[in-house]
C-alpha cells in the first residue's frame, strides 16, 4: 500500500509541477503572474512530494535512493504523457527510449530486492 501512496502522491506531485512550469505556454495569465502560480501551487506540490517520499522510503525500509529514482522516474513518465496530450508533442524514437529506460528504473527498485 505505501509504494502505492507513493506512486499516487509523486504523480500528483509531478502532474501539478507541469502545470505550474508549462501553463505559461497554454495560458496568458501563467505567464502574466509566475509569483502568483509559485505561490498558490508551490506549497501543494510540496506536500505530495513530502509524503510521496515518506511512502516511498517506509515501503523500501528507510532507503533512500530508491525513492529518488522512482519518483524521477514517474516524473519522466508524467512529463512525456503531460507533453502528447497538451500540446501534441510526439513520442519520438529518443523520447519513447528514454520512457522505456523510466520503467526500468521503476521496475529495477521495485523488482531487484
Amino acid at each position: 500500500m505505501n509504494f502505492f501512496l507513493g506512486v499516487l502522491f509523486a504523480a500528483l506531485a509531478h502532474l501539478i509541477t507541469f502545470i505550474q512550469l508549462q501553463g505559461q505556454f497554454k495560458w496568458n495569465w501563467f505567464k502574466e503572474h509566475p509569483f502568483l502560480v509559485a505561490l498558490v501551487m508551490g506549497l501543494p506540490i510540496s506536500y505530495l512530494f513530502i509524503f510521496s517520499v515518506r511512502y516511498f522510503v517506509s515501503y523500501f525500509d528507510g532507503q533512500l535512493w530508491p525513492p529518488r529514482l522512482i519518483g524521477f522516474a514517474v516524473g519522466v513518465v508524467v512529463f512525456t504523457t503531460m507533453s502528447y496530450v497538451w500540446f501534441r508533442e510526439p513520442v519520438t524514437l529518443k523520447t519513447g527510449i528514454t520512457l522505456l529506460l523510466a520503467i526500468g528504473i521503476i521496475s529495477i527498485q521495485v523488482f531487484w530486492k
